[in-house]
C-alpha cells in the first residue's frame, strides 16, 4: 500500500469511528441547537437538569411553598408539638373585613386567649376543610385576578401570622427549600433567614444563641448533607419602619457574632415607602464600620417604576451587591459606573418584577442590558413560594425571551457563586464543583447527535409548579 493510499485509509476509518462528546467552547453550537429544536416541556427538561450556581436574592419565609408551610404546620412531628389555628369563619360581612384577617393563622397559646366568640371563627389548620384548605393555600400566593404590590407587601404577609416565630416550623420550611434545589441541581442558597424574636409553645421569647444552635444542629442531620445544597444566611432589617436604624445595629452585632451562618445584611421593604430612602442610614452605617470588620452588604435597591437615586445612594452605604435594580437603567452615570468598574452585581428577579408590576412586559426587562454591556447579574426567585415558581423558571424565561447562549449561561452562574458572601474556601469548593458538574452536563448532552441528547431528556423528572403551569402550560408529573 502506497503512503498515499495508507492515509486515506486511516482518514476513512476514523471518519467511521464514534466522535467524542461535545465540549467546552463546542458544546455553544450543540446547546443553540438543543434549544431551537427542543418543545417546550424539552427545554424545561433540560434547563432542570442542568448545574446551576446559587440563589442570592431570596427572602426565606416567601420561599416556602404554601403546600410545605401546610404540611410542617399540621404535623406536631415537625412542628415542635405546636397546633396552628387560622381564621377561616367570619361573623360579619366579608366586605367589612380586613384582608389580611382572613386564613391569618395563629399558634395554640394565642388562641386560648381569645374571648370565645372569637375563637368561634378560628379553625385547627389540620381541620379545614377541602375547600378552606385550597383557600387558605392559595391565600399565601400571588396567582389570583388582580393580585400585585398591595395584595403581596400588606397581605399575604401578615397573613402568615405567628407561623413565622415558630423555630421548628421556619427551620423545617428551611430545608424543604434546600431539598427542592438540591432536586434541580442548584448548588449555594443564601437566604435572608431571622432566627431573632421566635416564640416557644408557651409564649416565651426564646434566646438568640439558643435558636441559633438549633438551627445548626438541624442543619447537621444527614437530610441537609443529601440535599448536595450549601446554605448561608443573611440578616435583613425592614427599612421603613421607625426604629430601623436601631434594628440595623441590633442586626449588625448579631451578623458579627455569628459569621460562620450569617455572612451579611440586607435591607428590604417597599421602597415606595418614602421613610426607608438609603441616604437615611448612612451616618448608622459609618458608625457600625468603625466599631465591626468589614461586613458585606447586599441592599434592595431599585425595584421601583420611575428613577430615582436610591441605587447610587446605596452604594454610598457600601453594598456590592443591589437587589433587584430594575430602574438602573434610567440612571445612565450609576449604570456607566457598574458597567466600568465591574465590581457590583445586580441580583435579577424576572418572575417577582413581572407580578409586583415593575416590569409587566418582561421582553422589555433591563436584565439583557445589564448582561451584554458588562454589569454583572445573576437570576434569583427572591419569594419564590408566593410565586409558585423555581429557579429553573427563572432560567426558562431568560433563555425563551432572550435567546441566551451557552456562555452567558454559565457567566450567571459563576456570578452568582463568585459574588456570594460565603467564606473564601467555600467559595473556592463551590466555582470548581460548579465546573465540574458543568463538564459532566456538556459530556451527557454533548454526546451523539442533537436527537440522541433530546431523546436522554425523557429520563429527566422535572418538578414545576402552578407558575409554569399557568405561564407556559408546563406540568410535570
Amino acid at each position: 500500500m502506497s503512503a498515499r493510499n495508507f492515509t486515506l485509509f486511516w482518514v476513512a476509518a476514523l471518519a467511521i469511528l464514534p466522535s467524542g462528546p461535545v465540549r467546552g467552547a463546542n458544546f455553544e453550537t450543540r446547546f443553540d441547537d438543543l434549544v431551537s429544536k427542543a418543545t417546550p416541556a424539552q427545554l424545561y427538561a433540560l434547563l432542570y437538569d442542568m448545574p446551576k450556581g446559587g440563589d442570592l436574592h431570596n427572602h426565606a419565609g416567601g420561599a416556602n411553598r404554601a403546600e410545605w408551610v401546610y404540611a410542617v404546620c399540621t404535623d406536631p412531628a415537625r412542628n415542635g408539638g405546636e397546633t396552628f389555628y387560622t381564621r377561616a369563619r367570619f361573623g360579619v360581612q366579608a366586605d367589612a373585613v380586613d384582608p389580611t384577617a382572613y386564613y391569618r393563622t395563629i399558634r395554640r397559646k394565642s388562641y386560648e386567649m381569645l374571648p370565645e366568640k372569637v375563637r368561634a371563627e378560628y379553625v385547627p389548620l389540620a381541620a379545614l376543610t377541602a375547600d378552606e384548605r385550597a383557600q387558605w393555600l392559595a391565600s399565601l400566593r400571588l396567582d389570583g385576578t388582580g393580585d400585585g404590590r398591595l395584595e403581596f407587601f400588606s397581605h399575604i404577609w401578615p397573613r402568615f401570622g405567628q407561623v413565622e416565630h415558630c423555630l421548628p416550623v421556619i427551620t423545617e420550611l428551611l430545608v424543604e427549600t434546600m431539598k427542592a434545589y438540591g432536586a434541580e441541581h442548584l448548588a449555594y442558597l443564601e437566604t435572608q433567614f431571622l432566627v431573632e424574636g421566635m416564640v416557644d409553645n408557651d409564649g416565651n421569647t426564646i434566646p438568640d444563641d439558643r435558636a441559633v444552635a438549633f438551627v445548626r444542629e438541624r442543619l447537621s442531620r444527614p437530610d441537609v448533607a443529601a440535599t448536595g445544597v450549601t446554605v448561608r444566611f443573611q440578616r435583613t432589617i425592614l427599612r421603613f419602619t421607625p426604629d430601623a436604624e436601631r434594628q440595623l445595629e441590633k442586626g449588625y452585632a448579631f451578623v458579627d457574632a455569628n459569621r460562620d451562618l450569617w455572612v451579611g445584611l440586607n435591607m428590604a421593604g417597599i421602597e415606595e415607602n418614602g421613610y426607608g430612602y438609603p441616604s437615611r442610614f448612612l451616618d448608622t452605617f459609618r458608625k457600625l464600620r468603625a466599631r465591626y470588620p468589614t461586613l458585606a452588604l447586599s441592599i434592595h435597591a431599585g425595584e421601583m417604576d420611575g428613577p430615582d437615586s436610591h441605587i447610587r445612594d446605596t452604594l454610598l452605604l457600601g453594598a456590592s451587591r443591589i437587589g433587584h435594580g430594575v430602574n438602573l437603567i434610567k440612571d445612565p452615570d450609576t449604570l456607566l459606573l457598574l458597567q466600568q468598574t465591574r465590581r457590583v452585581l445586580v441580583e435579577v428577579n424576572l418572575i417577582s418584577n413581572r407580578l409586583l408590576g415593575y416590569t409587566p412586559d418582561l421582553s422589555r426587562h433591563p436584565f439583557p442590558e445589564y448582561l451584554r454591556t458588562g454589569v454583572p447579574v445573576c437570576l434569583n426567585t427572591d419569594d419564590r413560594g408566593m410565586w409558585d415558581s423555581n429557579m429553573t423558571d427563572e432560567y426558562f424565561t431568560a433563555v425563551t425571551l432572550f435567546h441566551l447562549s451557552w456562555s452567558e449561561i454559565l457567566e450567571l452562574g459563576r456570578n452568582s457563586l463568585s459574588h456570594s458572601f460565603v467564606q473564601p474556601a467555600e467559595k473556592d469548593r463551590l466555582l470548581a464543583d460548579f465546573d465540574r458538574r458543568v463538564a459532566d452536563f456538556e459530556s451527557a448532552y454533548g454526546a451523539g447527535t442533537t436527537a440522541d441528547a433530546l431523546a436522554r431528556l425523557a429520563a429527566v423528572r422535572p418538578v414545576t409548579y402552578t407558575y409554569a403551569k399557568r405561564t407556559w402550560g408546563l406540568e410535570f408529573r
